[in-house]
């Protein structure tokens, strides 16, 4: 799943997020992502260019482009080649468009995609889950095999 992070430093571009808004993870290049609880309203202010939804069932109800991996809750994705693609299609998209990453919650599989981009962007693997917890939500990754995932995603 590794890529090299190749992006320099970002800050405040058009067409990402405001990194003061709720649920923004900076990641270390300065790219910026949402994450969030589905069964929460969406938030205030733009929309989405593109989410990435970690849930059991395809996501309903969404007018902005997606893609849904198949992770139960509590679980791990039901196929991780595709969950790493996922994470890959993420990061890369997140340097210029607004990202989101949800699942029902907001914590366990999405602190865990989270983490494994954060991964992407240069964090080490042992240190990802730390890293997205001080950063987004000191809930994130719920599980002990979620968080064993981060460290061997694929």
């Amino acid at each position: 799943m590794a890529e090299p992070p190749g992006a320099a430093a970002t800050t405040d571009r058009p067409g990402t997020w405001d990194p003061t808004a709720p649920g923004i993870l900076r990641l270390p290049s300065g790219r910026l992502l949402r994450g969030r609880g589905l069964t929460r309203p969406l938030p205030a202010g733009p929309r989405p260019d593109f989410g990435l939804y970690l849930l059991g069932r395809p996501p309903k109800g969404l007018d902005w482009e997606h893609r849904w991996v198949r992770w139960p809750d509590f679980r791990l994705p039901a196929d991780r080649a595709d969950a790493a693609d996922a994470f890959r299609e993420a990061w890369r998209r997140c340097a210029t468009e607004r990202v989101e990453l949800a699942c029902a919650g907001g914590r366990g599989r999405t602190g865990t995609a989270l983490a494994c981009i954060a991964v992407l962007d240069g964090v080490p693997a042992t240190e990802a889950v730390a890293y997205v917890r001080e950063h987004y939500s000191r809930h994130a990754v719920e599980t002990p095999w979620q968080r064993k995932f981060v460290e061997r995603p694929a």
